[in-house]
């Protein structure tokens, strides 16, 4: 029953962990699970919500829809999860809102990774993933009325960037494990598209870090724990810090930017855009929309657009821009 598992929580779990008894709460009150915890209970409305399931189609770095070992926002995100877990277990932290938080912190990501988000800010003036999440969860989802997430899971989605100030520890392990696992996934992947070289990473960065991703993820996971237990921060050294950030620039310079995923990105870029301007010229086209009759047909097109996954993009672009008698 759940006065166990909050019983366990009072006696094991270190003293600067984030109690979920102790939680701020909801926007709206619900009736109490009597076998699930608020974080317990969080997680499981996450995954349930259709933005959670759009990830699997949604890309993360590289455009390959057609290969299926390339990471996805949805992969990534476990891959976040799992780290981020490790992490708060071993910091005797709450693990159930690390969970909630990981799986939850990239619902707001648009499609075509970061191309995605770069071409709706522009168009937009203001557009962030993290608080596009936050939006998701808190309006957007369950035909507009949110998912009505705790306190703490949403600040923690909010906050998950490395300029994010999670107000937990279990937070701030995400925001950590975050920056952990996309450099390593995302070097893993950035190989086998023949973007980079293993013996191309910075010679020091390996030397410190590790030669593969799991020795990588295991120097930094290590450091993260031996540098906070017991302690009311969570940070690495700084030696592990100024090596996991040049590795970070390593590969903005290299990958993020480079030419071969950047014509691809371009693409994604006017698809986009494309798509962005019918709708504002014709909102009534947009499915879904909040339930506030006030709100400004940008907000709505971006949360529409922002919504899709690369798949749906893709097929609704083909819908309003080519005849049927060219469609393939």
């Amino acid at each position: 029953m759940k006065e166990h598992q909050l019983e366990y929580e009072r006696k094991f779990l270190s003293k600067y962990a984030q109690k979920s008894e102790e939680t701020k709460g909801r926007k709206f009150d619900i009736e109490p699970c009597p076998y699930r915890t608020e974080y317990q209970r969080d997680r499981d409305r996450i995954i349930h919500s259709k933005a959670f399931r759009r990830l699997k189609h949604k890309t993360q770095v590289f455009l390959r829809p057609n290969d299926d070992h390339f990471r996805t926002r949805l992969t990534h995100t476990l891959e976040v999860t799992q780290i981020a877990r490790t992490i708060s277990r071993a910091l005797l932290l709450n693990e159930d809102l690390t969970e909630a938080i990981g799986l939850g912190h990239d619902l707001g990501h648009t499609p075509f990774g970061h191309a995605g988000e770069r071409v709706l800010n522009a168009l937009t003036g203001h557009f962030k993933h993290n608080e596009q999440s936050l939006r998701v969860v808190d309006l957007l989802e369950n035909n507009g009325q949110g998912l009505n997430l705790t306190f703490e899971v949403r600040d923690g989605i909010v906050n998950h960037t490395s300029k994010g100030n999670p107000s937990t520890l279990e937070g701030k392990v995400v925001s950590f494990a975050d920056r952990i696992a996309y450099i390593n996934h995302d070097i893993d992947d950035a190989i086998v598209a023949g973007v980079i070289s293993e013996d191309s990473l910075p010679k020091d960065c390996v030397e410190f870090l590790g030669k593969t991703k799991g020795d990588r993820i295991n120097t930094l996971v290590s450091d993260i724990i031996t540098n906070s237990f017991d302690k009311p921060v969570v940070s690495l050294s700084d030696e592990a810090m100024f090596y996991m950030n040049k590795l970070r620039q390593f590969m903005f310079d290299n990958v993020y930017s480079a030419a071969g995923n950047e014509e691809m990105q371009l693409r994604a870029d006017r698809m986009l855009s494309m798509l962005y301007n019918y709708y504002i010229k014709h909102p009534e086209e947009v499915p879904n929309k909040t339930n506030n009759p006030n709100e400004d047909i940008t907000v709505i097109v971006c949360d529409y657009i922002a919504s899709m996954s690369d798949t749906y993009a893709i097929k609704i672009a083909k819908q309003k821009f080519i005849p049927d008698e060219f469609r393939i």
